[in-house]
């Protein structure tokens, strides 16, 4: 059982270096500051970053020093990047969340939303649920893809939105499509990622190609490092189906072409023991460079609208479709 108790800040990043190294089976280069990034945001100092604990809003704190450091844009309803809303809990609590949302101009009106929910289950039973693969990853996943186009501009605008309330029913992901901070129809794909750390088998799911099969010449499949597999998409597979399982459901509820972004269930998913010290460290450091390269390949796009949910209302709905 883990000691409930937050150390100082300084003194918990001095003890990060400490960790055991996990021995990977990959040849490729890591990520330190996509590691530095989850081992922060697993420590036991954030106790489990549950939404609407002090542990959420030091989370919080990290996510924004960081966004500030990199230079994204707030816009001007969300001040410091906050988008604050409430939801009433299964119990029927009301409850207190809080979305952040940066943002980096592009050229076009076109919008692309990379997300990750940030929180996690809190402590349970004296036990802090660190959720380092569920979601810290997606968030340094997220921080990582914000640091490249800081420094490479895209084409189209990026939002890097950091979801809360994930776990209490995609929350936070339902109230940014509620009252997003563009238009809803210049959103023209959601890009989210959802426990990308930790698979023994080196496989990575992108699903949501089955219902948007325009999105799949945007994923590379045939890559040697690691094995990216198309699927958990098929309504036909019922809990297998993972298009509505995490935050991208949201978006899909509004018909926003998406792909996630995620691994299989593993025996630390939802335990105590899903720490920085059981990630698959080579694993994820090639899994956040697939998501990059996804995201690149999508934003090279100047017409995203017509290539993607254009395209789709066509072959849905071709009688809609004025012929000129």
């Amino acid at each position: 059982m883990k000691i409930l108790y937050i150390l100082p800040l300084a003194i918990m990043l001095s003890s990060c270096s400490s960790v055991k190294n996990q021995t990977s089976s990959g040849t490729g280069k890591l990520d330190t500051q996509l590691l530095k990034d989850v081992e922060v945001l697993s420590s036991d100092a954030y106790q489990g970053r549950k939404t609407g604990t002090k542990g959420a809003e030091m989370a919080r704190a990290y996510i924004r020093e960081r966004f500030q450091k990199l230079g994204l844009k707030s816009y001007p309803q969300n001040v410091n990047y906050a988008q604050e809303f409430t939801f009433n809990s299964r119990g029927g609590t009301k409850v207190n969340g809080t979305n952040l949302i940066g943002y980096i101009p592009g050229k076009t009106t076109n919008i692309i939303v990379v997300s990750a929910h940030y929180d996690h289950l809190g402590v349970v039973k004296d036990q802090v649920f660190n959720g380092a693969d569920d979601n810290a990853s997606g968030s340094a996943g997220l921080l990582k893809i914000a640091a490249y186009f800081a420094k490479n501009k895209p084409v189209n605008t990026i939002i890097f939105a950091a979801f809360d309330a994930e776990e209490m029913g995609l929350q936070g992901a339902k109230a940014f499509v509620a009252n997003p901070p563009v238009a809803i129809n210049t959103i023209a794909v959601n890009l989210n990622m959802d426990m990308i750390s930790h698979s023994d088998k080196g496989e990575l799911y992108v699903s949501g190609t089955f219902k948007y099969p325009e999105l799949k010449k945007f994923v590379d499949t045939n890559r040697k490092e690691i094995k990216v597999i198309l699927g958990h998409d098929d309504p036909k597979l019922g809990h297998d189906d993972w298009t509505n399982q995490s935050d991208q459901g949201a978006f899909n509820a509004k018909n926003i072409p998406f792909l996630y972004f995620g691994v299989e269930d593993h025996k630390d998913y939802h335990k105590a023991t899903d720490e920085y010290s059981t990630i698959t460290r080579q694993f994820f450091s090639d899994a956040a460079n697939v998501v990059l390269d996804v995201v690149k390949s999508i934003d090279k796009q100047s017409q995203l609208q017509e290539t993607l949910k254009d395209k789709m209302l066509m072959r849905d709905n071709p009688q809609k479709v004025n012929k000129f």
